[in-house]
C-alpha cells in the first residue's frame, strides 16, 4: 500500500513538471523569443541600412544622390535605436566618392557622408562605414593595372582623415571580396590597413575574406586557397580588427531564396568558423544575415543568434541585411511599412543590445578586449 501510495505521487509529479515545462516552452514559443535560460545580447547589434549602393558604377559613371542611391535619414536611426539597435553598417560606393582612382574626393559626396555618420554618432550610435564593392573599382579588380593596391589605400587614406577622430567609425574595408584569391586579397587589405594607421586612424577594423567572406566557406580550399589559412596574415600594427563574415541560410548560402535549410542551419555554418577564430584568438562580427518572414526563418534566427551570443569570445555582434527607404517589398526588408514593423524585427528583438552599448566602443586592441565564457558556435 505504501509503495502503490509512492509511485503514485511519483507519476503526478512527473506529470505536474511536464506541464510546467510545456508551459514554458508555449510562453516562449508565441513570444518568438529566447526561453528564460538564454544568453544576453552581444555588444553590438544592429542593421545595414542600405541605399548608398544602389546603382552599378559601370552603368552610372556620375550618380546622383536622390536618384541612383540614397542614404539613412535620422529618422531611420532614431526608429531602430528605439527597438534597440546601436550598430548600422552604411553601404556606399567607392565611385561615388572617387570617380577616378587617386583623385580626391568630391567634396559635395563625402561631405553629404560626413552628415550621415554624424546623425548616427551624436545619438551615441556606432557606423561602420561599408565600401560595398567587392573588390572592384568601376568593374576594375584591385590589383589589376587599373586599381592597384596604392589605389586601394590611397582611397582608405582620405577616408581615414575624415573620420579618424571618432571611435564611433568603424571601417569596414570592402564588402564581399569575390574574383580575387585569398593571396591576392590579403596584401590589397594590408595596404589598405597601413595606410589607415599611417593616416592616424585608430577606428576599429573590419576585414573580410575572399569568396563573399561566407562564413561556412572560411577554410574551404576551392578559391584559391582558404581564408582560414591566408587571413591570418592580415596586418595591423594596432592589433585593433576583426573579421567580417556573412551568412545567409538558403540552400548555397547567397541569400537569394527565401527559404531555410533546417532550422539549426545557422549554428552549424558558423560552427567551423567559431571554433577557427576561437583557436586563433581572432574576433568576428556578422555584418549580414536574414531570414525570410516564415515560422522556419523565426526558428533559424533564434538558433542562429542565441550560438553567437553563447560564443561572445568571438562575436562582436551583428547586423541585419537590410533596411532602407527603397527596399520595398523586398523579402529581408525590416524597414517598417504603413507605419507596422516586419515580422523580421520583432523576432530581433530579444537579441538587441539597447542604445547604452554605443556608449562602450572598446578602446583596447580587439583581442584583448573583454571576452565571455570559451564555447564554441
Amino acid at each position: 500500500m505504501y509503495l502503490r501510495r509512492t509511485v503514485n505521487r511519483i507519476r503526478l509529479l512527473i506529470v505536474a513538471v511536464g506541464a510546467a515545462l510545456m508551459s514554458v516552452g508555449a510562453a516562449s514559443a508565441d513570444s518568438g523569443g529566447p526561453s528564460p535560460a538564454a544568453t544576453k545580447p552581444l555588444p553590438y547589434t544592429g542593421v545595414n541600412l542600405a541605399g548608398g549602393e544602389f546603382f552599378d558604377p559601370q552603368k552610372v559613371p556620375d550618380p546622383v544622390y536622390g536618384k541612383h542611391f540614397t542614404y539613412p535619414t535620422e529618422a531611420d536611426f532614431d526608429y531602430f535605436a528605439s527597438k534597440g539597435m546601436n550598430v548600422f553598417r552604411i553601404p556606399f560606393r567607392w565611385e561615388t566618392l572617387q570617380p577616378r582612382v587617386g583623385e580626391p574626393f568630391r567634396k559635395a559626396e563625402i561631405d553629404r557622408l560626413k552628415a550621415v555618420v554624424t546623425g548616427a554618432t551624436r545619438r551615441g550610435l556606432v557606423v561602420i562605414l561599408d565600401l560595398h564593392n567587392y573588390a572592384r573599382h568601376s568593374g576594375k579588380i584591385i590589383g589589376s593595372p587599373e586599381v592597384s593596391h596604392e589605389d586601394f589605400a590611397n582611397f582608405w587614406v582620405r577616408l581615414a582623415r575624415e573620420f579618424r577622430s571618432d571611435r564611433r567609425v568603424w571601417f569596414g574595408l570592402m564588402n564581399e571580396p569575390h574574383g580575387i584569391s585569398a593571396e591576392q586579397w590579403v596584401p590589397a587589405a594590408n595596404a589598405a590597413i597601413a595606410a589607415i594607421r599611417k593616416a592616424g586612424a585608430t577606428n576599429l577594423l573590419l576585414v573580410p575574406g575572399t569568396a563573399w567572406t561566407g562564413a561556412h566557406s572560411w577554410l574551404d580550399d576551392w578559391y584559391g586557397g582558404a581564408n582560414g589559412v591566408w587571413m591570418l596574415n592580415v596586418k595591423d600594427p594596432l592589433n585593433r580588427y576583426a573579421y567580417d563574415v556573412h551568412q545567409y541560410l538558403d540552400k548555397d548560402s547567397s541569400g537569394t531564396r527565401p527559404e531555410v535549410v533546417s532550422p539549426t542551419i545557422g549554428s552549424e555554418r558558423l560552427r567551423k568558423f567559431v571554433e577557427w577564430s576561437r583557436k586563433h584568438k581572432k574576433r568576428a562580427f556578422l555584418g549580414e544575415f536574414a531570414v525570410p518572414a516564415t515560422e522556419e526563418g523565426r526558428a533559424a534566427l533564434h538558433d542562429m543568434l542565441h550560438s553567437m551570443e553563447r560564443d561572445r569570445d568571438v562575436w562582436l555582434g551583428f547586423t541585419w541585411w537590410a533596411a532602407g527607404a527603397w527596399w520595398g517589398d523586398y523579402m529581408f526588408s525590416i524597414q517598417p511599412k504603413d507605419g507596422k514593423d516586419r515580422p523580421q524585427m520583432e523576432w530581433l528583438r530579444p537579441h538587441l543590445q539597447g542604445r547604452s552599448a554605443g556608449k562602450r566602443v572598446p578602446r583596447k586592441p580587439v583581442s584583448e578586449a573583454s571576452q565571455g565564457p570559451r564555447r564554441k558556435d
